[in-house]
């Protein structure tokens, strides 16, 4: 009996250079014993000292690496064996993984369905809170994660959360992010993370005002966020009482749809006067509430949060955070990049020259702005000192994904039937990827996430501003009106 030992539970690297080895010398499954660590060598094990043959060159689908690499990650003992069994019958025929039929090829495939899914949980059941150290906040997360799959994912929070220092525990492993470095640690227990900190009840508030009880299905619910997930979440505390309320509300939902529709009404006392002017859009539009929830409650307690946010360092040297305005029932939601010098000043998006001729542009095109919702990419003012004056510098990746968060918090609140990058900046933010406006503009293009709605693409009001040449500029000038009646037209439509 050959041993071969492995380094991790998922060495997949490992794995594969062993797998090649015995395959090419065609060494039958049933010879090998696949160990993970230091294994206690059994008796009849001696074999396992002699090195791996002289690897055979031969090939393997593409399809068959991908679902090995899943696959690896899967807590079932015998996944090694398995994957290796599958590598022989593909040194002979390179269609084989092609057999649905085939038990071995269902068994694979549900092993990594499996780890996708266990991976797809971690993604949105893992919550981030807020600890204080010495060298300024640190978020902490606990998880829990039936197969093998934290170095997996830890690339995907690498990219998401690159501009904070946060660490996420597991029984098996933790990984820790400086901004830096990824660094892995040894497992940790549930006590070793934070049970709470000072934004759930912000968070808590928000969740609540989105609750749709004329949406709700239980059993849909427990399959999508099994219950062992709850005590991971801030929002699961409310799950019940919200439950046993669901019906009531609904009903009381069904007889308040008889009377009038309410009206937006204006931000309370705990926010500033910057905040107020930035609401006076949404105070006067009708607002047709989301089912089942306080839509201008959830808006402030987010922007409550907003307020706060330290999820990039932009926060340490802007005047304070610029958030969306507009009516939340808003048709069109127009993104840019971030504040300028003036709305940093003013607390509001697109007043600086700029959105001074974002304005003009939007009556020629017949699009009425206090009808749409506005708000960047970036929320803080990004900016380089010169003297007095404060010179605008272009948000980075990692900038603009840590602030990614916010854009889909407010898309989820208002819905709109269209989107629009304006730049490209937001249309990366948008997208979760470069994008070429020149490509991208002009045309309808299907929202990344599945969400219902387009998203278009155009130029960003300020690049108008730059354009040297003052017969470009006009030609420029207007094709950028051109864009906006058709997407104004586009939201009509929708809506």
């Amino acid at each position: 009996m050959r041993v071969v030992s492995l380094a991790e539970e998922d060495d997949f690297e490992g794995w594969r250079d062993a797998a090649r080895a015995l395959a090419g010398a065609r060494a039958p499954a049933t010879d090998i014993s696949w160990r993970v660590g230091e294994s206690v060598v059994g008796l009849f094990d001696a074999a396992s000292s002699q090195p791996l043959p002289p690897a055979a060159t031969f090939t393997v689908p593409r399809a068959f690496i991908s679902l090995a690499e899943s696959v690896i990650c899967h807590s079932d003992p015998e996944r090694f064996a398995l994957l290796y069994a599958m590598l022989l019958r593909l040194r002979d025929r390179p269609a084989a993984l092609d057999d649905a039929a085939d038990p071995l090829v269902q068994r694979l495939e549900r092993l990594a369905k499996a780890v996708r899914r266990d991976i797809h949980k971690m993604h949105a059941f893992l919550r981030f809170r807020e600890v204080a150290t010495p060298e300024g906040p640190r978020y902490v997360a606990w998880f829990e994660p039936d197969h093998h799959i934290v170095r997996a994912v830890a690339g995907f929070f690498v990219r998401r959360f690159a501009g904070m220092r946060w660490s996420i525990l597991t029984p098996e492993l933790s990984l820790h992010w400086d901004g830096e470095i990824l660094a892995e640690g040894p497992g940790a227990a549930r006590g070793d993370a934070p049970s709470e900190d000072p934004t759930e009840e912000a968070w808590s508030t928000y969740y609540s005002a989105i609750f749709n009880p004329a949406r709700l299905s239980v059993g849909a619910m427990l399959k999508e966020m099994p219950k062992k997930y709850w005590k991971n979440l801030p929002e699961t505390a409310l799950v019940s009482g919200m439950i046993k309320e669901a019906r009531g509300r609904e009903a009381a939902m069904v007889a308040a749809s008889a009377g009038t529709d309410g009206k937006m009404a204006r931000a309370k006392a705990d926010l500033g006067d910057t905040e107020r002017e930035g609401l006076a859009a949404a105070d006067a539009a009708e607002r047709r509430l989301e089912p089942g929830g306080n839509a201008l409650a959830a808006w402030e307690a987010l922007l409550a949060e907003a307020k706060v946010c330290t999820r990039c360092h932009l926060y340490k040297h802007a005047t304070q955070t610029v958030f969306g305005e507009g009516p939340l029932d808003a048709r069109i939601m127009f993104i840019g990049e971030q504040p300028g010098d003036q709305e940093d000043l003013a607390g509001r998006p697109f007043v600086g020259p700029a959105g001074q001729l974002f304005d003009r542009a939007l009556v020629e095109a017949g699009v009425d702005r206090a009808r749409t919702y506005v708000t960047n990419a970036v929320k803080h003012f990004k900016f380089e000192p010169r003297g007095k004056r404060r010179i605008h510098q272009k948000p980075d990746g990692r900038e603009i994904e840590a602030c990614r968060w916010w854009i889909e918090q407010e898309r989820m609140l208002i819905r709109p039937p269209v989107i629009v990058a304006l730049g490209a900046t937001a249309g990366r933010s948008l997208f979760g990827r470069a994008v070429t406006i020149s490509r991208m503009r002009g045309e309808p293009h299907v929202l990344p996430d599945g969400e219902a709605g387009e998203a278009w693409v155009t130029v960003h009001p300020s690049f108008l501003l730059r354009v040297p040449d003052a017969d470009r500029k006009r030609e420029e000038y207007r094709r950028f009106v051109d864009d906006l009646h058709r997407i104004g037209e586009r939201a009509r439509a929708l809506a």
